[in-house]
């Protein structure tokens, strides 16, 4: 019903989004990767959409392209994998890799998601190994660099929130934000990429 979203990005709350269209404020749910290159508050914005409407909400879901939604449809299909958990696996491992995961059988990546223990692993090998074979992989995404700046306590508390929306424990979101808090990181979106990465590598 509604693919794809052009506006303003009004707000930024990992992992939920406000974009104004119009006039209206759409609420839109965003994998991190998708987070990771939006631009600044109050900027346009365009994301592409899948809406689900269940008997008690509608929810919009966005992604900056065509591909992690068409993963994010795939992933849905599986038996017990719901946009909740989908989000949750696209904001913690990237498309390619969990397309090479896949294909080489690799559960123990998986299994260090959040909310995917071994039989969900195992169940997204077996139903998406025919679903992803045609599939292209490019090469390994390049991290964004951001300037260096000092951090707030609002940035540690706007992360640990958002790994707290996409399954995690408190006191693992805490612990995980603490074990990768530096100066050289400036926003809650690079703080959120660092431990996730941790978390999962």
């Amino acid at each position: 019903m509604i693919g794809r979203i052009h506006g303003k990005l009004l707000e930024k709350q990992p992992p939920e989004l406000l974009v104004d269209v119009n006039g209206i404020g759409y609420e839109i749910q965003a994998p991190m990767t998708t987070i990771y290159q939006l631009p600044e508050e109050g900027q346009a914005v365009t994301l592409f959409t899948h809406f689900v409407v269940r008997e008690d909400a509608q929810l919009l879901y966005g992604f900056s392209n065509q591909t992690e939604r068409s993963l994010f449809r795939t992933l849905i299909k599986v038996n017990g994998v719901g946009p909740k958990l989908a989000l949750t696996i696209l904001s913690g491992i990237e498309t390619d890799t969990f397309v090479r995961c896949v294909r080489d059988g690799d559960t123990a990546a998986l299994v260090k998601l959040p909310g995917v223990g071994k039989k969900t692993a195992e169940r997204l090998l077996v139903e998406m190994k025919d679903r992803l074979k045609d599939w292209h992989v490019d090469g390994t995404a390049e991290a964004i660099e951001l300037p260096t700046t000092v951090k707030s306590n609002t940035m540690l508390s706007e992360a640990e929130s958002a790994l707290v929306a996409l399954g995690y424990k408190p006191q693992e979101a805490s612990k995980a934000i603490a074990a990768v808090n530096d100066d050289t990181i400036n926003s809650s979106e690079e703080l959120i990429r660092m431990a996730l990465r941790n978390m999962t590598a």
